[in-house]
C-alpha cells in the first residue's frame, strides 16, 4: 500500500457455475489472477475489488437469486459472469434495473443483444460473428445443404437465424434442424442421429455446449456416423474449449473441423501461462496437464478492464454504500421491488466503454457493449488435440495465414486452396461430397407419364404376365445415362404417374406437383421448364432445343403465280440491269455510228439498233459486227456479265419452278385467331393456356393423344370439325413431321421456351450434379446416339423447318461487282473515245471569233458525221477522195467545199497504212481554215 494513501474496496460480484468442476476452477483463477496482474502494475491505485462469490450450479433461478443478494445485500458495483446464455438473460434486466454494470466472458446468445440493455457488456465474441466464416467453408467445399445440430435453449437457438441466413448467401440449404433438449439421454441423443442417418445431407453443424457435445460425439461414433462421408462442424463455442476436453472425448471427435477465436501468440500470453499453471499447480495439486482455453483468457480481461474502469471513474471515492432505495416507501415484501439503484453505475458504464488495452485474448474494447475481435482460425480435429488449417477475417474471407502476419491478402476468398490439409473423418483426405443415399432409406422415385405426348419420349408397358412395368425412350435413356455419370451411385425406380386401370393421373402440371407433395423425388419425362413451376420445384439444365411451333397442312400454289418468273431478281436488281442494258446500248452506238454503218440512218433506227444490240446480248442473237476496239472490249466485258446474271436468274426460277410448289396455308398464328380456325394441342400441355392467352376461344381449342389423331383432325380441317393446325413443342413436331413431312410443314417458333428438363424437388442437391453431367453429355457424341435411336426416321424428312418459307430471291448485292466492272470498262471506253475525238478536232475548239456555244454546235455535228478516216469508208483505190454531202452550218452561210489534203506524218487523219487522206471539211467564212502544220 502507498504511503499516507487509503485504499478503499469495491465490491464486485461473481456469479459462476461448477466452482468445484475443473472449468470452473480456471475460470475463478483467472479472474482472482487479473486483479493480482493489474494492482502489481498499477501501485498508485486507490482502489481494491472485493469479490463476492455465488455459485448458481446451472439454475437460472439460483442465478438470478444470487444476483439480487449481490446488489441488495453486498450492494456490488458490478457483476461479472454469470455463465450461461440463459442465466445472463435474467441477470441483465436485473442490473439494467440496478444500474449495475453485468460483464459476462462467456454468455454468447446473440438473442442477448436484443435485451438492449446499457449496463451489459459482453467480454466475449457474440456467436453471430461466426457464421460467415462457417458458411465459407461450406461454400469452399461446394456442399449445397447443412444440418444444424443444436441445444433447445436460449445459447442455441439464438445463433440459428444468423446461421441459417449466412448459409443461404451461400446458396445451401437447411432442409431440417436437430434440437436436442439440454438434459437429453443417451437414448434421445442416439433416436436424434439415427434420425439424421435416414436423410441424405452429411453436413452436420454442431452449436451446443461441451458436456453435451462430447456425449453427442461419442454417441455418433458408436453408431457408425464418424466414419468417410461425414462432415461435423463445431462452433466456437466447442472448438475454444477442445484444449481442455479429455482425451476419450477427443478421440471420438477425429476429422471433425471447428471454428474457434483466434488468440495472437504474444509474449505477454506465454509468460502469463507459465504463471498460471504455476500457480494453478500449487493450488490444486491433484489436477495436472490444465490448458487455458479463451473463456479463461476473456475471464481474466474481463476482471482486468472491471478493474481499471473502476480505477478510472472514481468508484470507490465516494460513500462506499452508493445505492439509493427509490422503492422505499412501497411496501413490498419482494426483494425485486426493494432493491436500490446504483449512483455509481452511470460512471461506472461510461468508463467501462471508453476502456481499451491489449489484454492475453488480443485487443480488448468494448463497442456497443460487444467485444470486438472479429479473426477465427479453422482447425481440424487430430490425433490429440485441434491443427490449424486456416484463418477468416470479413474482409479477406479465408486464409492460410493470419492477418496478423505479412498477409496483405484483401480480396475476399471462399477458396479451399486457401486451407491446408484436411484428415476427414474416417481418416480420410477425400473431400465428402456432403449428401448421399442412406442405405436404409428407399430409392429415388422417379415419376414418369403415361400416355401424355409421343411415345418416343417416354413409353410406359406394362406386361400383364408379370405384372412388370416396363419403361423406355428418348427421355428415359439420357435421364439412365446422366445417373451413370454422375460420380456417385444413386439407385431408383421408375414410377409410373397412373391410375389402377393404366391410364394417365393427369396432366404435366399435375406430374410437376407430385414432386412438390413430395410423392415423387424426380421426374423423368418430356417437362418444359416453365417460370410457374420453377416456384415450386427445382429443374436442371435443359436436355433438347426449345421453342413452340405450329403444324399445318401445304397447299399447291405453283398455277396460282402467274409472275413467278418475275421473282428469281428484286426489284432494284431489275430496275439497275435495265439501266444497264440502256447504259452499254448507248456506249457501244457512241463508239460505232460514227465508223460502222450498221448505227447509222435515221435516228429512230439509230436508237433502236442500239437498244436491240445491248438486249441481245442476253440470248447472243446480235447480228451487228463492231468495228472499233473499245467496243469490241466493252462488248466482251458486258457480255461476261449478262452471262453471270442469265445463268444465276435460269438457276433461281427453275429452283422456284422445280422444288417451291407448296404452301403453307396458313403462316401466323394470329392469321388462325382473326378466320377463327380451330387449332389443336397435345393433351395434358401447358400449350393449352397458351393458346387461351393468345385470345383463342376455348371452343376452337381441340385436345389429341398421339399422332395418329392429330394427323387426322389436320386431314378434316376446321370446316369438317378438324383443326387447322396443331400448336406444340418443337421436339414433339418434329417427331410428328418425320411421319407426314409430304402433307405438313413446321411454322415457327412461335413461342420461345426454355426446353425439356428433369424436375427435381426444390433445393435438391441432385441439381447442379446432374445439370452438370448433361454438358457433358451435350459435348459428346452420346447425346447424338441416343437421338439417332428414336427419332432415326427423321433422316428421310431432314428439313423439318417449313421448305416454303420466303425464297431469297437474288439482289443487287449479289452482283453489284460485276455492274461495277462494266461500268468501269464502259465509261472508261467512252471517256477515252471522247478524249481522242475532241484532240482530233482541237483546232476548231482553239478557233478564236465566235462564240463557245457555236464550236460546240460546229462539233456536235461533225460527231455525228461518218469518219471518212476511218478504214471501213476508204476505197479500195489509195488517194481517192471522197466527198461529204453538205449540211447547213448555224456557224454561218454554208460555203463550199474545200478540199485539204493532210499529207504531214503528225496528221491524226493518217490511214494505218501511211498513205494521205482527202478529208472533206466545212468552210465558215467566220472560222479561218487551220492547216495541219506538217
Amino acid at each position: 500500500m502507498g504511503q499516507n494513501r487509503t485504499v478503499i474496496p469495491v465490491n464486485v460480484g461473481v456469479v459462476l457455475d461448477d466452482l468445484d468442476s475443473l472449468t470452473g476452477k480456471v475460470w475463478l483463477s483467472c479472474i482472482k489472477m487479473a486483479l493480482s496482474d493489474f494492482y502489481a502494475s498499477h501501485g498508485s491505485s486507490t482502489t481494491r475489488l472485493a469479490l463476492s462469490i455465488r455459485d448458481p450450479r446451472e439454475d437460472v433461478v439460483d442465478a438470478a437469486a444470487a444476483a439480487l443478494d449481490l446488489i441488495k445485500n453486498v450492494q456490488v458495483q458490478a457483476i461479472i459472469g454469470p455463465t450461461s446464455s440463459m442465466q445472463a438473460k435474467f441477470v441483465i434486466d436485473i442490473g439494467d434495473k440496478a444500474k449495475v454494470p453485468i460483464i459476462s466472458f462467456s454468455a454468447t446468445s446473440p438473442s442477448l443483444t436484443s435485451i438492449r440493455s446499457s449496463y451489459f457488456f459482453r467480454a466475449a465474441q457474440n456467436d453471430s460473428s461466426q457464421v460467415k466464416a462457417i458458411s465459407a467453408i461450406v461454400q469452399a467445399f461446394g456442399w449445397r445443404r447443412a444440418v444444424p445440430i443444436y441445444v433447445d435453449n436460449e445459447f442455441g437457438e439464438g445463433v440459428l437465424p444468423s446461421l441459417v441466413d449466412a448459409l443461404h448467401d451461400v446458396q445451401a440449404r437447411v432442409p431440417y434442424r436437430c434440437a436436442v433438449p439440454p438434459m437429453a439421454t443417451d437414448d434421445q441423443l442416439t433416436a436424434a442421429l439415427y434420425k439424421l442417418m435416414t436423410m441424405q445431407t452429411r453436413v452436420f453443424i454442431v452449436h451446443m455446449s461441451q458436456s453435451l457435445g462430447a456425449r453427442l460425439f461419442a454417441k455418433a461414433q458408436e453408431i457408425g456416423m464418424m466414419k468417410e462421408g461425414y462432415v461435423w462442424i463445431m462452433t466456437n463455442g466447442l472448438t475454444n474449449l477442445v484444449s481442455s476436453t479429455d482425451s476419450s472425448v477427443i478421440k471420438s471427435m477425429q476429422g471433425v473441423l471447428g471454428v474457434r477465436t483466434s488468440v495472437p501468440k504474444t509474449e505477454e500470453l506465454i509468460d502469463f501461462r507459465v504463471r498460471w499453471k504455476t500457480q494453478f499447480q500449487q493450488q490444486n495439486p491433484t489436477i495436472i496437464d490444465v490448458e487455458l482455453d479463451v473463456f479463461a483468457l476473456w475471464a481474466y480481461d474481463a476482471a482486468f478492464a472491471l478493474a481499471m474502469a473502476v480505477e478510472n471513474d472514481g468508484t470507490g471515492t465516494g460513500r462506499i454504500s452508493s445505492f439509493q432505495n427509490t422503492n422505499a416507501s412501497i411496501d413490498s415484501s419482494t426483494d425485486l421491488l426493494t432493491f436500490g439503484v446504483s449512483e455509481n453505475g452511470p460512471k461506472l458504464f461510461q468508463s467501462l466503454s471508453n476502456t481499451k488495452f491489449k489484454g492475453l485474448a488480443g485487443d480488448f474494447s468494448f463497442v456497443n457493449g460487444q467485444l470486438q475481435s472479429p479473426v477465427f482460425e479453422i482447425v481440424n480435429v487430430n490425433g490429440n488435440g485441434a491443427r490449424e488449417i486456416g484463418f477468416w477475417t470479413p474482409e479477406s474471407g479465408l486464409l492460410k495465414k493470419s492477418m496478423n502476419s505479412t498477409n496483405t491478402n484483401r480480396t475476399y476468398s471462399t477458396s479451399k486452396s486457401n486451407m491446408g490439409p484436411i484428415i476427414w473423418p474416417g481418416d480420410s483426405t477425400s473431400v465428402p461430397k456432403g449428401w448421399e443415399i442412406p442405405t436404409n432409406e428407399k430409392k429415388l422415385r422417379v415419376g414418369v407419364p403415361v400416355k401424355i405426348g409421343s411415345p418416343e419420349f417416354v413409353k410406359v408397358v406394362r406386361d400383364p404376365s408379370t405384372n412388370n412395368t416396363l419403361v423406355s425412350g428418348y427421355c428415359i435413356d439420357i435421364f439412365n445415362a446422366v445417373m451413370e455419370k454422375l460420380p456417385y451411385a444413386v439407385t431408383y425406380d421408375f414410377i409410373p404417374f397412373a391410375k389402377p386401370d393404366g391410364t394417365s393421373a393427369g396432366t404435366y402440371n399435375q406430374l410437376v406437383d407430385q414432386v412438390y407433395l413430395g410423392n415423387f423425388d424426380a421426374l423423368a419425362a418430356a417437362t418444359t421448364i416453365r417460370e410457374n413451376r420453377s416456384l415450386y420445384v427445382d429443374f436442371t439444365l435443359p436436355y433438347t432445343e426449345s421453342g413452340v411451333v405450329m403444324v399445318v397442312p401445304t397447299k399447291d400454289s405453283k398455277s396460282q403465280n402467274a409472275w413467278v418468273f418475275l421473282k428469281p431478281l428484286t426489284w432494284d436488281l431489275w430496275l439497275t440491269s435495265s439501266c444497264f442494258f440502256i447504259f452499254i446500248g448507248s456506249v457501244i452506238w457512241v463508239l460505232e455510228h460514227r465508223i460502222n454503218e450498221d448505227f447509222r440512218g435515221p435516228l429512230s433506227n439509230q436508237v433502236g439498233t442500239g437498244l436491240w444490240f445491248s438486249f441481245s446480248t442476253m440470248v447472243f442473237a446480235h447480228r451487228e459486227a463492231v468495228v472499233s476496239n473499245l467496243a469490241r472490249f466493252v462488248v466482251i466485258v458486258w457480255v461476261f456479265v449478262v452471262l453471270i446474271l442469265t445463268q444465276s436468274y435460269t438457276a433461281s426460277l427453275t429452283s422456284l419452278l422445280t422444288i417451291q410448289e407448296l404452301q403453307p396455308t396458313f403462316t401466323d398464328l394470329n392469321q388462325l385467331l382473326k378466320n377463327k380456325e380451330s387449332v389443336g394441342y397435345p393433351k395434358g400441355s401447358f400449350v393449352y393456356q397458351l393458346l387461351l392467352k393468345q385470345g383463342f376461344d376455348d371452343l376452337k381449342i381441340k385436345a389429341y393423344q398421339s399422332p395418329e389423331e392429330c394427323d387426322d383432325l389436320l386431314t378434316k380441317g376446321s370446316a369438317k370439325g378438324g383443326i387447322a393446325a396443331a400448336v406444340d413443342e418443337t421436339p414433339n413436331l418434329r417427331l410428328f413431321i418425320a411421319k407426314y413431312c409430304s402433307k405438313y410443314t413446321i411454322i415457327g417458333p412461335i413461342f420461345k421456351t426454355n426446353g425439356f428438363a428433369f424436375v427435381l424437388p426444390k433445393g435438391s442437391a441432385l441439381v447442379p450434379d446432374v445439370s452438370r453431367a448433361i454438358l457433358n453429355m451435350t459435348d459428346g457424341d452420346e447425346m447424338k446416339e441416343i437421338e439417332n435411336k428414336w427419332f432415326g426416321r427423321q433422316a428421310t424428312c431432314e428439313n423439318t423447318k417449313s421448305p416454303f418459307s420466303d425464297s431469297k430471291s437474288l439482289g443487287l448485292n449479289s452482283f453489284w461487282g460485276l455492274l461495277l466492272i462494266a461500268g468501269v470498262a464502259s465509261s472508261s471506253a467512252l471517256m477515252i473515245s471522247v478524249a481522242t475525238f475532241l484532240f482530233m478536232h482541237r483546232h476548231i475548239l482553239m478557233t478564236r471569233g465566235t462564240s463557245v456555244w457555236k464550236r460546240i454546235g460546229v462539233m456536235l455535228r461533225i460527231f455525228l458525221q461518218r469518219d471518212l478516216s476511218s478504214h471501213t469508208f476508204r476505197n479500195k483505190n489509195s488517194g481517192h477522195v471522197v466527198e461529204a454531202s453538205p449540211v447547213s452550218s448555224s456557224i454561218g452561210q454554208p460555203s463550199p467545199l474545200s478540199l485539204s489534203n493532210h499529207t504531214g506524218p503528225a496528221s491524226p487523219f493518217f490511214s494505218e497504212q501511211g498513205t494521205p487522206v482527202s478529208v472533206a471539211v466545212y468552210q465558215n467564212p467566220e472560222i479561218p481554215t487551220i492547216p495541219d502544220q506538217g
